[in-house]
């Protein structure tokens, strides 16, 4: 095996299929990273049952063949290759890296005893690249990080028809964020019986934090398709574009439904300045202990007060609030989770519906032209009972 390579092109290869290596592993295999050359391309391809990372870029190729070496240690060399092209080769078990006039040698591991990497699903749709990592960026933030709750670790993907909707909940918040779909023809022959609902909605429920290095990584590519292939007890999505592509096995179950939890008839209505609003959260959960609020009080007089500590460590501010529904409302947060679904708006004003204290709260942003709602991006959170 022998192939040539500019150190930019490499160094993106074998960083994408990085993605799948495992932080620990008892199986050494599966810390190796794939490397596949023939016909003028390199592939490199990373896996760890869980997810699946496979690139294919441009090589001069000598001589066709495939090694698996060891995935850390690549990474490594790749970070401080001098620019240029890259000579490989494998000799034995050796595995040259050269550039520059710079030399490493890799070990190589056993080929045979690398698992069989999953087949990309079938294109169900496409999805601009963008608006996709930011809208999985909004909504990641209020999924779990409890293991022992796997589904709540998840960000459910809802298709149907032409929108694709993400949603993702730790059971103290819960963010749902609608995007545009293109579906294609013939996509989802791969889907279960009953995968999808009814009228044609196919659901998903993906692990957030691989959703989120695919969304980013892919960011630039200008458009996602996405594949699923779904099954009782499992399934996969496999997501691709500028060449990468990537597969994530599916989580078991879905999330609550959040139809009830999102209807806030008879709620106060708040209106404030995003950006000046998070500044100000930030601000006085300075003196905030771990599990100390940050309150808000509403008023119908045009302003809202925050406050947050006890004793003498304490801080306040007062803003321009706009409320209506109500002569004045309070209400309080983990600070942590307020500035976490503050940050993940784009919007300039921001609208709160607030049922009382101790209950749950609606954030949407607010729409410039009709000064509405926003319905594209939500984020429900629970008030806390004990305020400061």
């Amino acid at each position: 095996m022998e192939f040539r390579i500019e150190r930019a092109a490499f160094a993106e290869a074998v960083g994408w299929a990085g993605r799948a290596l495992p932080s620990r592993t008892p199986v050494p295999v599966l810390g190796g990273l794939l490397l596949a050359a023939g016909a003028g391309r390199l592939t490199a391809s990373g896996f760890d049952f869980e997810a699946a990372a496979r690139t294919e870029v441009d090589a001069e190729t000598g001589a066709a063949g495939e090694v698996l070496v060891p995935g850390r240690r690549l990474l490594d060399i790749c970070r401080v290759l001098p620019d240029g092209p890259v000579s490989c080769s494998l000799e034995g078990t050796r595995f040259t890296v050269a550039a520059g006039g710079t030399e490493f040698g890799l070990s190589t591991l056993p080929r045979e005893e690398y698992p069989a990497l999953p087949p990309q699903p079938a294109p169900y749709g496409s999805v601009d690249a963008a608006a996709f990592a930011t809208a999985v960026g909004q909504v990641a933030v209020a999924a779990g990080r409890d293991d022992t709750l796997p589904v709540l670790t998840g960000v459910q993907l809802r298709l149907d028809g032409d929108s694709m909707t993400l949603s993702a909940s730790d059971r103290y918040r819960y963010a749902v964020r609608r995007v545009g779909w293109k579906p294609e023809g013939g996509g989802g022959e791969g889907l279960a019986d009953g995968a999808g609902g009814a009228g044609g909605v196919v659901e998903a429920l993906v692990p957030a934090r691989r959703l989120l290095d695919a969304a980013r990584s892919l960011a630039r590519c200008g458009g996602v398709r996405v594949g699923l292939e779904t099954a009782a007890g499992g399934g996969l999505v496999g997501f691709e574009g500028g060449g990468m592509r990537s597969v994530v096995r599916l989580l078991d179950g879905r999330l609550p439904a959040y139809g009830s939890l999102f209807d806030m008839a008879g709620a106060a209505v708040a209106e404030v300045e995003c950006g000046v609003f998070a500044e100000a959260v930030r601000r006085v959960a300075v003196v905030a202990e771990a599990s100390s609020p940050v309150r808000l009080d509403f008023s119908a007089e045009g302003s809202v007060l925050l406050r947050a500590g006890y004793g003498d460590d304490v801080a306040a501010q007062r803003l321009p609030a706009v409320l209506s529904g109500a002569e004045e409302v309070t209400v309080a947060f983990n600070p942590a989770y307020l500035l976490d679904a503050l940050n993940s708006f784009a919007a300039d004003r921001l609208r709160l519906e607030m049922v009382g204290a101790g209950q749950r709260v609606l954030l949407s942003g607010v729409e410039e032209e009709g000064g509405g709602p926003g319905e594209a991006h939500r984020h429900l959170l629970m008030s806390v009972k004990q305020l400061v």
